[in-house]
Formats: C-alpha cells, sequence, structure tokens
C-alpha cells in the first residue's frame, strides 16, 4: 500500500485515546509508518505534551493538522 502521510510530518488525533490520556485534535509528528497487507496502515507518533511516549495509531486515527485546523474553523462558522 502506499503510505498515505509522510514521515516527520504533523497530524491531529481524530479520536479521544483515554489510555494515553490524550483527546481529538491533539498534534503530534509521525516518527515511523507500518505498511499492512490486509489491515489498515499504521503510524508510529511523538511529541505530545507527555514527554517520552510514542503511540501506535491507525491511518484512520489522524489527519493532517491543516485539515484539522480547517474542519475546526468550518465548525465555528456554523456557529456565528
Amino acid at each position: 500500500m502506499k503510505q498515505q502521510y509522510p514521515l516527520f510530518s504533523q497530524v491531529a488525533l481524530t479520536e479521544d485515546l483515554p489510555e494515553y490520556q490524550l483527546k481529538q485534535g491533539d498534534i503530534a509528528t509521525i516518527v515511523e509508518y507500518y505498511p499492512m497487507d490486509n489491515q489498515e496502515d499504521g503510524y508510529s507518533l511523538e511529541g505530545f505534551d507527555v514527554p517520552h511516549i510514542t503511540i501506535e495509531v491507525a491511518a484512520s486515527q489522524i489527519i493532517p493538522v491543516s485539515q484539522y485546523n480547517y474542519g475546526f474553523l468550518l465548525k465555528l462558522d456554523l456557529y456565528t
């Protein structure tokens, strides 16, 4: 499969990860890519406000920061 996000790009979480006390929208940097044959590709993320933490997520659990910020701004426009 083709890598969806480049290494060292910044991404935002699309959902809460309570096991790590992380929330939707928290930002991290991709440090590793895990292609999977019959499953969703995975990524390792670092750089949250928690020191020395690396987490593994599925591709569907992250989006580029630019897309998250754009979606957040659209939501704000709905309420103004």
